[in-house]
């Protein structure tokens, strides 16, 4: 058993940035390497993975727990705004977005969805763009089918509804 002084407990529903929502199911000291050390284990819903990270990686990586559901309602709401500038050069604007998706803020994430979805309305996305899409709104997906008690595909059905409203 673990001696607790943990960010997050058995039952937490948390965002790994990059990788989507899930619910923390243990806490586990392993040897891995010849170094001890604890880790939360993650369900990850979708997807259905588990994903381990160690304790002290928490901060570096941004895990954080999941959002409210009405912070979620706002964020759905940001795909009713004016999107940001789209004329700037792909490699600039792919940099930009896989900064957003890696700081973990749901805001940031659900903007890189609305700005790239705008450009794929006009022209067609380059490979680089269409998997940051992709991968953004998998994230967001798993985080409000967690919020709002939902399956996968009831989430992707209310994202879809949300950003071609």
């Amino acid at each position: 058993m673990y001696g607790g002084g943990f960010l997050f407990e058995i039952g937490d529903q948390v965002v790994y940035p990059m990788h989507g929502a899930g619910v923390i199911e243990a806490i586990e000291e392993k040897e891995i390497l010849g170094k001890k050390q604890w880790y939360y284990v993650m369900k990850m819903p979708v997807g259905g993975v588990k994903i381990m990270l160690p304790r002290d990686q928490v901060s570096s990586v941004g895990l954080r727990k999941v959002v409210s559901a009405g912070m979620m309602d706002q964020v759905l709401l940001l795909f009713d705004e004016v999107e940001s500038d789209s004329s700037i050069a792909w490699n600039q604007r792919y940099r930009l977005n896989m900064e957003k998706i890696k700081s973990g803020d749901v805001y940031k994430g659900a903007e890189v969805i609305r700005d790239l979805e705008h450009i794929c309305k006009k022209r067609s996305l380059g490979t680089g763009d269409k998997k940051l899409l992709d991968d953004a709104k998998r994230i967001l997906v798993s985080e409000l089918a967690l919020v709002k008690n939902l399956t996968e595909e009831q989430a992707a059905s209310i994202l879809d509804e949300a950003v071609h409203r």
